[in-house]
């Protein structure tokens, strides 16, 4: 077991304006914008007389975007009714409607974590191979810190070597103490971490596992097993079990949730690689796939830079959007 770098203070880092983050979400967004604003936005204006051809485009772009063909089709139907019952005949002013549904529907999803409630707050982060978890951790890290909190990392991905690496760069870079060992197993290294951390009086856990794909049931089992060491080293942990989704995945990630939350039970998700992808309607489908019971959407992620990623605010990525 080793761990690097020994703890020290963090470092002061600097807040970033709320305005520089809303710049490079819009950025971030371009993908999914440029199919929403050339086929919705222009859409109202092509359509200055509202009529069923502007409803049916409007679904098909929505579709585009991957919000999914269910959550499109009760999107269009409500705006119908909308502009019936307020008897709109302005492209615009139903363009605004639009929006404004838009974000009640996706509201429920922006729950801000609260990571004050335990000492340390324990944080299992979990996802398939390639979601970018790894990368997630050291921007949490990050993040965390400029919210004045010590943070500590446990390298649980004992299966890739290069997950380690990783994170033991993320570690050095953001001068946060990183507990790992090479092979052997990884609920092990999560429970040396949390010793660890509640000895050093750390904050934050942020504990990284293993990539894995839903249908390979033996590591669905494996992680499950991590979860209930998690519990042995604290009662109460983990406080957060987070999924890591790619956007890139569009609808794919309605099934990744269902799946890790049933092993799991889930309480948050992460979205990254927003930046690369024209399917961030996606974010839609997740809050329309529960809306008894919808996990929320903790964080996501617009780049590769290691502030590119924030917590999520509905009006914020609707207007980003458009």
């Amino acid at each position: 077991m080793f761990a690097s770098p020994t703890n020290k203070p963090a470092p002061e880092v600097p807040i970033e304006s709320s305005s520089g983050w809303l710049s490079r979400l819009r950025a971030g967004l371009a993908k999914t914008r440029a199919v929403l604003n050339t086929d919705v936005s222009d859409l109202f204006a092509r359509h200055p007389r509202i009529d069923e051809a502007l409803f049916e485009e409007l679904e098909s772009a929505l579709i585009t975007a991957d919000v999914g063909a269910a959550t499109a089709a009760r999107l269009v139907e409500n705006l119908r009714l909308t502009q019936r019952e307020k008897k709109i005949a302005d492209g615009a002013i139903l363009r605004g409607e639009f929006k404004t549904a838009l974000t009640a529907l996706i509201a429920p999803l922006e729950q801000p974590l609260d990571v004050s409630t335990h000492r340390p707050f324990v944080i299992m982060i979990a996802g398939v191979n390639g979601a970018g978890k790894t990368t997630t951790i050291g921007k949490l890290a990050k993040y965390f810190q400029s919210q004045g909190h010590s943070v500590m990392l446990a390298a649980g991905d004992t299966f890739r070597a290069a997950a380690r690496e990783q994170l033991m760069t993320w570690g050095a870079r953001n001068n946060v103490t990183v507990i790992a060992q090479e092979g052997g197993d990884s609920a092990a290294v999560i429970f040396d971490a949390i010793s660890a951390a509640r000895a050093r009086g750390i904050d934050i856990v942020l504990a990284d596992t293993a990539g894995r794909l839903p249908t390979q049931l033996n590591l669905m089992e494996e992680i499950k097993k991590v979860k209930r060491v998690i519990a042995k080293a604290d009662p109460s942990a983990p406080h957060e079990t987070l999924l890591v989704l790619d956007a890139n995945t569009g609808q794919n990630a309605l099934t990744q949730t269902k799946a890790f939350d049933d092993a799991l039970q889930l309480t948050g998700l992460v979205v990254t690689k927003l930046d690369g992808t024209a399917k961030g309607g996606m974010i839609a489908a997740l809050a329309a796939e529960r809306p008894s019971r919808p996990i929320p959407v903790r964080f996501i992620g617009v780049g590769e830079s290691i502030d590119d990623l924030k917590p999520f605010v509905a009006k914020e990525f609707v207007d980003a959007l458009f």
